[in-house]
C-alpha cells in the first residue's frame, strides 16, 4: 500500500492519545492534537505534558521544539484522524458512546477524500458501526465504508485498540503487536500503514467487531483472573490462612499463576471493559459479571478491615478521634499517577466520610487532592509513618518498599497488596 500520511490528527490528548500523538511526531510526521482541555492544550504547547508517565516528557518537549507536534481544541484538515477518547459508563454500567460521538462529528466538517479514521478508544462491540452511521449523517457528501462489501468509498474507517501498561506506555506502543480491524480490506490495509510508521510489533488484520472484542476479552480474561486472587485472599481471611505465602506455595505448581490480590481493580479498562461484554450478552456473560462483582466488592472488605482496626483501638480505650488513619496510595496501580476508577481512592473517600479519626493521604505521584479528600492532608511517606497508629497499604508504589520495618511502635500496618512480599 506504502501510502503517505503527511499529517495525523490526535483526537484526545490524555493517556493513550497524548503519548500516540508523540510517537508519530518523534518519526517526523505532522502531528496535530486535539483536546477540550484548553489546560492540556496549553501545557503541550508548551512543550511540557500534564499526565505522569516516564519518558513522555522528553519525547514530547522534542516534539513540540521540532515543531511536529501542536495542540488545538478544534479539529484540522489531516490524512489521517485516530480517536482516543474515553468511553465511561452511564446509569448502571451502561456505555457512555457520547464522547466517541462528539469526537466524531468534530472531525466530520474537516473529512476530505482519501482519509483515514482510526477508533482506538476501548468500546462495546458495534461501536465503529455506530460511529460510521453519525459521520455519514454529517457528511452525506463523502462515501463511507458502511459494510466490508463497499470498495468505492471516500473515507476510509478501522479499528484499533490500544494494548498498552501504563508506566511503560512508551515502550509497549512501539514493540506491542496491535490488531487492525478494517471496515473493508482495504481499510485495514491502509490503517496498517498508518501504524508501521513507529509500530515495531506485528500488525495483525481482522474485522471491525472481532478487533473490538479482542480488546474486552483481554481485559475480561485479566479480570477474572484477578477475580480469583481476591476471592482467595477473603476465603484464606476466613480460614485464618496467609495468602501471599499460600499463592507462592502454589505458584511453585509449573503450571499456575496466581496473580497477587489487591484492594480492587481500578483504572480505565479492567474495571470497566468487562462490562461492555456484559451488557450486550447478559445471559451469556455470566462467569465475566461475577468475576466484576467479586472485584467491585473488594474495597468494601478492605474497609471492613480498617473499621475493625479502628474499633479495636477504640475497645482498648482510646478516643477515635485521637486516632491517626494513614491511607497509603491512591492511584488505581503501582507507580502512576492515574486515579480514574480507582478502588484505593474510593476506599479513601467512603473512610473519609464516616470515620471519627484524623485521615492522613499518601500517594507520591500527585501534588494536590481534589473533590472530598481536599480537605485531609496530603503527606509524604515519612510523615505517615511517623504520625498514624493505623497505616492502610492500599498501593504498592516502590516508594512504600521497607514501609513495614520503618513502623513506629505500637504502629499497626494493614498491607493490603502484600508489599512485604513483593
Amino acid at each position: 500500500m506504502n501510502q503517505k500520511f503527511n499529517s495525523i490528527s490526535v483526537i484526545g490528548l490524555g493517556y493513550i492519545g497524548l503519548p500516540t500523538a508523540a510517537m508519530f511526531a518523534s518519526r517526523g510526521v505532522k502531528v496535530i492534537g486535539v483536546d477540550i482541555s484548553q489546560h492540556a492544550v496549553d501545557t503541550i504547547n508548551a512543550g511540557k505534558i500534564h499526565i505522569v508517565e516516564p519518558e513522555l516528557d522528553m519525547l514530547v518537549h522534542a516534539a513540540v521544539t521540532e515543531g511536529c507536534l501542536r495542540a488545538t481544541t478544534r479539529p484540522e484538515a489531516a490524512d489521517a484522524f485516530l480517536i482516543a477518547v474515553p468511553t465511561p459508563f452511564k446509569g448502571v454500567h451502561e456505555p457512555d458512546l457520547s464522547y466517541v460521538r462528539a469526537a466524531a462529528e468534530s472531525i466530520a466538517p474537516v473529512l476530505k477524500k482519501g482519509n483515514i479514521i482510526i477508533l482506538e478508544s476501548t468500546s462495546p462491540v458495534g461501536t465503529t458501526e455506530q460511529m460510521l452511521q453519525w459521520m455519514q449523517l454529517a457528511r452525506p457528501d463523502l462515501r463511507f465504508p458502511l459494510s466490508a462489501a463497499d470498495a468505492d468509498v471516500d473515507v476510509h474507517v478501522a479499528y484499533c485498540p490500544e494494548r498498552v501498561l501504563p508506566g511503560n506506555v512508551v515502550h509497549e506502543l512501539v514493540a506491542n503487536d496491535r490488531i487492525i480491524g478494517g471496515v473493508t480490506a482495504r481499510c485495514a490495509a491502509l490503517a496498517a500503514d498508518v501504524y508501521r510508521i513507529f509500530v515495531r510489533g506485528e500488525l495483525l488484520h481482522t474485522n471491525v467487531r472481532t478487533a473490538e472484542m479482542s480488546k474486552l476479552a483481554e481485559n475480561a480474561f485479566r479480570d477474572v483472573n484477578i477475580a480469583f486472587a481476591n476471592e482467595l485472599s477473603l476465603i484464606s481471611d476466613k480460614l485464618d490462612i496467609n495468602v501471599w505465602e499460600l499463592i507462592s506455595l502454589a505458584n511453585r505448581h509449573p503450571r499456575v499463576n496466581i496473580l497477587q490480590p489487591g484492594c480492587g481493580v481500578g483504572g480505565h479498562c479492567i474495571a470497566v471493559d468487562p462490562w461492555f461484554i456484559v451488557d450486550k450478552t447478559p445471559e451469556q456473560a455470566r462467569l465475566i459479571r461475577t468475576a466484576r462483582e467479586v472485584n467491585d466488592h473488594k474495597p468494601e472488605w478492605v474497609l471492613t478491615q480498617v473499621q475493625e482496626a479502628v474499633d479495636a483501638r477504640v475497645a482498648a480505650g482510646q478516643a477515635e478521634s485521637t486516632l491517626t488513619v494513614a491511607m497509603l496510595g491512591l492511584a488505581f496501580k503501582p507507580n502512576i499517577d492515574d486515579l480514574r476508577e480507582s478502588p484505593a481512592l474510593s476506599i479513601a473517600e467512603k473512610f473519609a466520610a464516616t470515620t471519627g479519626a484524623r485521615l492522613l493521604l499518601v500517594e507520591p505521584n500527585i501534588d494536590a487532592l481534589a473533590g472530598s479528600l481536599a480537605k485531609h492532608a496530603l503527606v509524604s511517606v515519612d510523615d505517615a509513618v511517623a504520625q498514624a497508629d493505623i497505616l492502610v497499604l492500599l498501593v504498592r508504589h516502590s516508594d512504600f518498599k521497607g514501609i513495614d520495618a520503618k513502623l513506629a511502635p505500637g504502629a499497626m500496618l494493614l498491607d493490603i497488596v502484600g508489599n512485604s512480599y513483593a
